[in-house]
């Protein structure tokens, strides 16, 4: 059976911003949210989910999901389940008080968006005043509580020259991880303008680049898997290639992962629209395992370049950008700038594994299912650079000494 390594279920279609890029199409407070999934249903999901096991990653987003009154009873019914439960927020209803809740509540962590440096940049974008100091604020508040954020950062042409102060302040702040998202033309993204292929490219690049300067944070594209081909050229035989693929950067739409809308449609990911079938009328589980357009995405035939390409197994592109542009799931990427040369198909890199010593063996046991593989793989990469035949514990601690003793960086005044 097909494993489900991630599920992000849209609670709601309510937001208090109205920002340009939204997928989703997420409407003001004023329009009210016909329709959505109840408490019991979620509920419901959230079990059927934890009956084929707990290795999955629950992202409860909206619209904004801090709206739902009822978020607290779901993460705890989920982390009650052994499930791993976080939250995808804009971050500007994140108060302490509201913190705290969440974390008592069982929450894992939360991905806060910011998507520039500068404040009224922000918030013309988020389409709010005053939006990205509350979004700052609530960063640092996660911080101070001990709970862990990532920063997600839509990267389009109005803000890429930003990415290296963008990353720099995250790490200042103590992100743990730094998501680089690149817009998808649906909802009200199709209103924005995207980056041309070349400008992805460089932006790649870059990506790459700064996790070298800044290896205690993971820098990680979204809904880019040419990161895969761009550090195969780079380097094939890098840590990213080792520690990473599909699990981390690659398309995973359909064959780990799925959205759930906030009225039950399931679809492969946030920027494929098309319903496969609805919790309310299947099973959920009926549906991720037999549903025909999962299976294709499972089993691609790619066309165009991306089926000529000797990357299609590490890359194989966007699935999403060719079917909002006309050609079909399986039609090549308008976004990549790379031409296929004609060469043998390049097969991930796959390194015998390395022993564990008992110890280790034990704490790494302790990891979250859901994550537990690529922490495995990231620390036998080190160990292999270290010229060890075993992962320590002395391994396991200087890889989670890489990830802290940050500084917060553009912290607004909490005495304000």
């Amino acid at each position: 059976m097909p494993s489900l390594s991630m599920i992000a279920i849209n609670l709601t279609d309510r937001c208090n911003l109205a920002c340009d890029h939204c997928y989703l199409d997420a409407r003001t407070l004023s329009d009210g949210a016909p329709n959505e999934l109840s408490t019991a249903e979620v509920c419901t999901l959230l079990e059927e989910i934890a009956s084929r096991g707990t290795e999955t990653m629950v992202v409860l987003t909206g619209g904004e999901p801090l709206l739902r009154r009822d978020l607290e009873e779901l993460i705890a019914h989920g982390s009650g389940l052994k499930l791993f439960m976080v939250l995808g927020s804009n971050g500007t209803l994140l108060s302490e008080q509201r913190i705290r809740s969440l974390k008592a509540a069982g929450l894992m962590g939360v991905g806060i968006s910011l998507d520039s440096i500068d404040p009224d940049w922000h918030d013309r974008f988020r389409g709010k005043p005053g939006a990205w100091y509350q979004t700052v604020t609530a960063m640092e508040q996660c911080r101070v509580q001990g709970l862990s954020f990532q920063v997600h950062f839509s990267v389009h042409a109005g803000n890429a020259h930003e990415l290296e102060a963008m990353v720099d302040a995250a790490h200042q702040q103590g992100a743990r991880v730094f998501n680089l998202f690149f817009l998808v033309c649906t909802g009200r993204g199709e209103r924005v303008t995207d980056i041309t292929p070349e400008q992805y490219e460089r932006v790649l690049h870059q990506a790459l680049e700064l996790q070298e300067h800044y290896p205690d944070m993971l820098i990680r594209p979204r809904c880019a898997p040419h990161y895969k081909r761009v550090a195969h050229q780079r380097h094939p035989h890098a840590e990213i290639n080792r520690i990473s693929g599909n699990e981390g950067d690659g398309c995973i739409a359909g064959s780990g992962y799925c959205r759930i809308t906030p009225q039950g449609g399931v679809t492969p990911c946030p920027y494929i629209a098309d319903e496969v079938g609805n919790i309310r009328q299947h099973s959920f589980l009926e549906l991720w395992d037999n549903a025909p357009t999962f299976d294709t995405l499972r089993n691609p035939r790619l066309e165009g370049k991306c089926g000529q390409c000797e990357y299609q197994q590490l890359c194989g592109g966007c699935r999403a950008r060719p079917q909002a542009s006309g050609d079909g799931l399986m039609g090549e990427d308008p976004l990549c700038a790379y031409h296929p040369q004609g060469g043998a198909t390049i097969a991930p890199v796959i390194d015998a594994p390395l022993g564990w010593n008992p110890d280790a063996e034990q704490r790494i046991s302790r990891v979250p299912g859901f994550i537990r593989a690529m922490v495995r793989k990231r620390a036998e990469a080190y160990a292999r650079e270290q010229g060890d035949s075993h992962v320590s514990c002395r391994h396991l601690d200087e890889l989670t000494a890489r990830r802290f003793g940050s500084k917060p960086p553009f912290k607004p005044d909490l005495n304000d």
